[in-house]
């Protein structure tokens, strides 16, 4: 491993893109730490500690993607789920919109740079919705629990609205969610891996102490006294752990080989033989970001829900939609399985690959070029799609099916398995594979001893 690491450090470009990478990610850890003027994080850390507890919460899930950041109330406490919440509307908006698509297809440089542009206007508007209904929820906490929130900006009031202390957590917590989004797609643009991605994985990688520790302190091995995990429980859930992992590579990297035949053509005065190959159609197209969207769809409205007060309408529907809830499970499996077959149909292009198989003559044994060739890997798609969907699904909701089980803490059996763990996994294999394809361009062996990891 020392040996693939040091070939990495040999590369300047690439060198110099991973010290770029990690100094934007000591970036976002840095504003963790930094607390919104006018509120004390101590207070506000406390608190969620009292009320939540070990219980299951969605509260809990937004603080493990912010990293610790939401209960303290700091900068980046609202992470970078406005931001992904806009990309998914704005995902919606192309697939609906025939002139839309059109024009992307057309141009796809303009078209992606106006729905950069729409994104970002989309992510201010839902960053300061999101802060403001924050900024009322730290008010309830501190007239449950004075000290939160500073007087003096409570007692600058307009028509009995602290308009001061809402302006002051609005522009505060929308900047920071506008510099994670930047610091994102600076890492994508110059860096080494995708930079949302990154900074998510950083926030769940960031309580694996926190995780840890609980898991030590419900051992309580410092007492005679049985604690209120087993050492069979923790080999249990550890177990989990090595078996969503191996599912998660073997899904994201697994595909199906379609045979592909190559006609003898002329090219220039040169005869070209043909020969057979394979076209890898991936068993999950669309990697981990179906589950990156459905947390956040998920956990967008509820939040809003719950911010607002279990006595309103709303927050008892948000009740209904909590972790470890029935329809909980059912909803985020069915958003897992929707947001894959329509990230793989805005990624997946069959017309493109028919008509450049067709322009090179190849073809796929036994189905006719163009049309009935297009048809063909749609239906296949579709088919193993499917497959890695309810795959995906049931590797994200298994491991909390099993902590509700055995009376593990949100905290551990969230982190250790399902979710958080399919993001981490799915994100160190992306980044990887960059790292290496940086590597074979310059005819190293690449980053791992034995080469790439096959797909099967």
């Amino acid at each position: 491993m020392i040996g693939e690491i040091k070939r990495v450090l040999q590369l300047p470009e690439l060198r110099s893109k991973i010290m770029f990478t990690l100094l934007m990610l000591v970036v976002c850890r840095i504003g963790v730490y930094i607390p919104v003027p006018g509120i004390n994080g101590e207070v506000a850390l406390a608190y969620f500690q009292s009320t939540m507890g070990g219980a299951q919460s969605l509260f809990q899930m937004v603080n493990i993607f912010s990293g610790g950041a939401f209960a303290k109330m700091t900068v980046f406490a609202l992470t970078v789920l406005p931001y992904i919440s806009a990309s998914i509307m704005l995902q919606l908006f192309v697939a609906l919109l025939p002139g839309l698509q059109r024009e992307m297809q057309e141009n796809p440089e303009l078209g992606k740079r106006k729905i950069n542009k729409y994104t970002r206007y989309l992510t201010v508007f839902l960053a300061l919705m999101q802060s403001s209904i924050y900024a009322r929820f730290a008010i309830q906490m501190n007239a449950s629990t004075p000290g939160i929130v500073e007087p003096e900006l409570l007692a600058m009031t307009l028509f009995g609205v602290p308009w001061v202390f809402y302006m002051v957590v609005s522009a505060t917590m929308t900047t920071g969610v506008l510099l994670l989004m930047w610091i994102g797609e600076q890492i994508t643009e110059k860096g080494i891996g995708n930079g949302i991605s990154l900074v998510i994985a950083l926030g769940i990688l960031s309580q694996l102490p926190s995780a840890m520790g609980l898991i030590i302190q419900q051992l309580n091995l410092t007492s005679q006294e049985p604690g209120q995990m087993s050492l069979a429980t923790v080999a249990l859930l550890m177990g989990v752990f090595v078996l969503v992992i191996v599912a998660t590579i073997q899904v994201i990297q697994g595909h199906r080989r379609i045979p592909i035949q190559h006609a003898r053509r002329i090219v220039g005065r040169k005869e070209i033989q043909g020969g057979a190959s394979y076209l890898p159609l991936k068993v999950n197209y669309a990697g981990v970001i179906p589950v990156i969207f459905a947390s956040s769809v998920l956990m967008f409205p509820a939040t809003i829900m719950q911010f607002l007060g279990p006595e309103t309408w709303l927050g008892q529907l948000a009740s209904y939609i909590s972790l470890g809830t029935m329809s909980y499970l059912v909803i985020f499996c069915s958003l897992i399985i929707f947001f894959t077959y329509f990230w793989t149909a805005t990624q997946f292009k069959p017309d493109q690959i028919a008509s450049d198989m067709k322009k090179n003559g190849a073809f796929i044994p036994g189905i006719r070029q163009g049309r009935p060739t297009q048809e063909y890997l749609e239906a296949t798609m579709n088919r193993i799609t499917l497959v890695g969907a309810v795959f995906l699904a049931l590797i994200a909701v298994l491991p909390n099916i099993i902590g509700s089980l055995l009376n593990i803490p949100q905290t551990i059996s969230y982190f250790f398995g399902g979710t958080a763990l399919l993001i981490l996994v799915g994100v160190v294999l992306d980044t990887m594979k960059q790292v290496e394809s940086h590597l074979l361009m310059k005819r190293y062996d690449g980053f791992m001893k034995k080469g790439r990891v096959r797909g099967r």
